[in-house]
């Protein structure tokens, strides 16, 4: 164990709460910031361009939410299947996996980013954009296509930084990224005056910058984890489709839940505009601005209890493996109320951080917020069972449990809910569904 000890880290070890401390917090302060990438955005847009931009960028969000879930889903495999086969003392393996999930899933955002930017018109109508968003959205989407590839990119890595015992260089990958980020938004936004464009190119920069720090740490800094020259016979190529097909079933319900939330501003989208127009599209861009810092924060708390979980399931150490559920569903649920009392305690000046106070979207906002509350305490249950289950490759009962809250309970909720109660039937249907996904969760 001791090449596998960077930042005083020992998997194997090191006492649970205090391995679970030096994972959290930098953890924690990574993903905060990364959220930020797009919380950034929504201020700046919003104070500096206006209502329209704002529900334009919500449209194009479902596209970050897809290029975050496939990067986690290769993040999550990697890290279960590295770290088990790191817990058996086999580094070339592990170094062949990391190989293959930064090469495969880089490949295929690319893939995706060229048929979206082939078919973007269709591609925005797919997502519901009306006739007076499109250039709004168009000018964002474009410049962001590029930085949804480098995006794969350095999330994948971060995980495998993290698997290397080096959460705090893991964390400044997204810390650095972050602060830039705001400081190229106001620059773009309101100096330079480039609108929704160059809120979009600040986005692509920092994924940049994200991505050369991850390829410096693994090129030069990690002493454990290497990138393994991969064959292109045969029998490589073989092993690599295998070997992604256990990481992509590993991974599987961390892409699930980013679709979770992207299926949430779809149908949310497709829903509100329809009854409420476009000031209820900018107004619930507020709730879709916010929930992601909410997966964020309990993302950390399953990101560092994985490898922890993964690594002494795979050594057999059943003890450790359970005390470590134990202290990421405490820490899961502490979040969660917090999360809730500072939502629906905080609505006003959350809203107005987006929206101007005398419009009609911030009060449809600021009226609606504390309903859409109700979802954070069960959201982070919920997110922290499911990482537990993928962390001892229980893929399969991972993927129901995000399929149930992502999509099979949701979308009727949405549907079925605005009927009942009207307006407050749209900011109640994600709170509903958390809560019933939980229920199932406790029952099966």
């Amino acid at each position: 164990m001791k090449n596998l000890q960077r930042d005083s880290i020992d998997f194997g070890t090191t006492r649970i709460p205090q391995l679970f401390r030096g994972m959290f917090y930098p953890t924690l302060l990574s993903m905060v910031f990364m959220s930020l990438l797009t919380v950034a955005d929504g201020i700046f847009v919003g104070q500096g361009v206006g209502s329209d931009a704002l529900a334009a960028i919500n449209i194009v969000a479902p596209l970050f939410l897809l290029t975050t879930g496939l990067s986690l889903m290769f993040g999550v495999g990697v890290s279960v299947v590295a770290s088990i086969h790191l817990s058996k003392g086999n580094i070339k393996a592990a170094n062949i996996n990391i190989t293959q999930a930064l090469e495969v899933a880089s490949v295929v955002m690319g893939i995706i980013v060229l048929l979206i930017w082939l078919f973007k018109e269709g591609f925005l109508r797919l997502l519901g954009c009306s006739d007076s968003l499109m250039p709004l959205a168009m000018a964002y989407m474009l410049p962001l296509l590029p930085g949804c590839i480098m995006m794969v990119a350095e999330t994948v890595g971060s995980f495998i930084i993290r698997l290397d015992a080096s959460p705090v260089y893991a964390s400044l990958v997204g810390i650095i990224p972050g602060a830039l980020n705001i400081f190229l938004d106001w620059l773009f936004v309101f100096p330079m005056q480039m609108g929704i464009k160059g809120s979009s190119l600040a986005t692509t920069i920092c994924c940049a910058l994200g991505t050369a720090m991850v390829m410096g740490y693994i090129i030069f800094r990690s002493k454990t984890l290497h990138l393994y020259a991969l064959k292109l016979t045969r029998t490589s190529l073989y092993l690599t489709l295998r070997n992604t097909g256990y990481m992509i079933r590993s991974g599987f319900s961390s892409l699930l839940g980013e679709l979770a939330m992207a299926f949430t501003m779809l149908t949310g989208n497709y829903v509100i505009i329809r009854d409420l127009g476009e000031d209820g599209v900018a107004a619930f861009s507020v709730a879709c601005y916010l929930y992601p810092i909410v997966f964020m924060v309990n993302n950390a708390v399953v990101q560092s209890a994985q490898p922890i979980i993964s690594f002494n399931y795979g050594a057999g150490n059943k003890e450790r493996v359970s005390e470590a559920k134990r202290v990421s569903i405490r820490t899961s649920l502490l979040c969660g109320v917090i999360a809730f009392l500072v939502l629906a305690l905080g609505a006003h000046p959350l809203v107005g951080m987006f929206l101007d106070r005398d419009s009609i979207p911030y009060a449809i906002a600021t009226s609606g917020l504390p309903l859409f509350a109700g979802a954070a305490v069960f959201f982070s249950l919920n997110i922290a069972l499911i990482g537990y289950y993928q962390a001892i490759e229980k893929s399969t009962r991972a993927t129901v449990f995000m399929m149930l809250r992502g999509l099979v309970i949701l979308v009727p909720a949405f549907i079925f809910l605005p009927m009942l109660l009207r307006t407050p039937g749209f900011w109640l249907a994600v709170p509903l569904t958390e809560l019933l996904t939980f229920l199932l969760i406790l029952l099966i």
